[in-house]
């Protein structure tokens, strides 16, 4: 696949052209929608896992053996950095796409709730959401933020021990992210990649069934991914938080127009 000519002179307003006439667009976001919400990826430079094995401190398999080294060598700083985050300007975006009635659905591979604190409605999380520890007795939720940490790991009322509800590696994707995930990227007419080069399975399938269903597809990213030219023909390249809001306003002076 090759890139869109026009998209070369005036990526925002192509793309602004694509997204005000579509029926149904879906965005996958990845990591790269929170860096500027100062989340951290974990893949990449500078990412956490170039400074711990993943498949020591988050593979489920490290946790049943271990949970304590594991909620003291990364859940707790997770949950630090993720108590103070904030949605910034892409995810604020996206919800002003979804009031005009663009954007019907947002699948994300972050655990960070970031998509429902800024107002998006309907939020397929891949890997589960950090925001909530899941006893591993009773199954009872509880706010991350309301855990207490005095004692490491953190016990329901019941004494099992709590853990993020989201996915670890080793674990299964849920059936039902899984399906909607595929069925909304199914019959979407516009795809937004952002902020992830979706090259980590099962997510990195969706934006091929989109294509393969007649989706155009959008990459906003800070640089070329794996799918710049292959899936994606669209290339707005920088960072989220400044692309959104400009391709939102392009958006809306469209819809506006007689």
């Amino acid at each position: 696949m090759m890139i869109d000519p026009d998209m070369l002179s005036d990526p925002i307003d192509r793309a602004a052209d694509i997204l005000s006439k579509a029926r149904s667009v879906v965005a996958l976001t990845g990591a790269g929608i929170s860096v500027e919400s100062g989340i951290p990826p974990f893949r990449g430079k500078g990412g956490l896992w170039e400074k711990m094995d993943p498949m020591e401190v988050a593979h489920i398999d490290a946790f049943m053996q271990d949970p304590e080294r594991v909620w003291n060598l990364l859940i707790k700083d997770m949950k630090t950095v993720l108590d103070k985050a904030r949605p910034n300007p892409a995810h604020t975006g996206l919800v002003e796409l979804e009031r005009l009635g663009k954007l019907a659905t947002v699948i994300t591979q972050n655990v960070d709730g970031l998509h429902q604190l800024a107002g998006s409605g309907d939020v397929i999380e891949f890997h589960g959401n950090f925001a909530w520890q899941r006893c591993m007795e009773c199954g009872r939720l509880r706010r991350t933020a309301e855990v207490d940490l005095t004692r490491i790991p953190p016990q329901c009322d019941c004494g099992g021990i709590l853990r993020p509800d989201c996915v670890f590696f080793g674990e299964m994707i849920p059936t039902e992210a899984m399906v909607r995930s595929q069925q909304v990227s199914a019959g979407c007419d516009v795809m937004l990649v952002i902020g992830t080069s979706a090259t980590v399975q099962p997510a990195a399938s969706m934006p091929f069934i989109a294509r393969d269903n007649g989706a155009r597809v959008i990459e906003i990213n800070p640089e070329p991914s794996p799918l710049t030219g292959r899936i994606s023909n669209l290339p707005l390249l920088g960072d989220a938080g400044r692309i959104i809001p400009q391709l939102v306003e392009a958006v809306k002076e469209r819809l506006d127009s007689p």
